[in-house]
């Protein structure tokens, strides 16, 4: 016979075994946005309504370009995040796991793409 007490047996044993990690990286990524997403507004606004070689040189300076790469990166990841936990609560089985796998695969197709148009307009 095992002596272990409620709270011995309790741990780990949560639905997922990883909502305090889950919950921590939402929070941070929550943070920074709450940090980025002005920043972006800022910079994205001073650009907005310039021909494309202004807006191509705008961008090719550092701080604008990784803010909005940072901003659309950390973004995508939180809405990948967010979206998993709803999908998790209310869809499940088969359909359950392939909108997740389709969510975090759009998630990560606009984190790149968004990525790749921001060098390609730097360079």
């Amino acid at each position: 016979m095992r002596y272990l007490t409620d709270r011995k047996r309790a741990v780990g044993m949560g639905a997922a075994k990883s909502g305090t990690a889950h919950h921590w990286s939402m929070q941070v990524s929550s943070i920074g946005l709450l940090i980025l997403v002005p920043l972006f507004v800022f910079t994205f606004g001073s650009a907005l309504g310039g021909s494309y070689e202004e807006i191509t040189a705008y961008y090719a300076r550092p701080f604008p370009a990784l803010v909005a790469l940072l901003t659309i990166w950390v973004g995508m990841m939180h809405f990948k995040s967010g979206a998993q936990i709803m999908i998790e609560d209310y869809v499940h089985g088969f359909a359950g796991r392939l909108t997740i796998i389709l969510v975090t695969c759009l998630s990560y197709a606009v984190a790149a793409v968004s990525a790749y148009a921001l060098i390609r307009l730097a360079l």
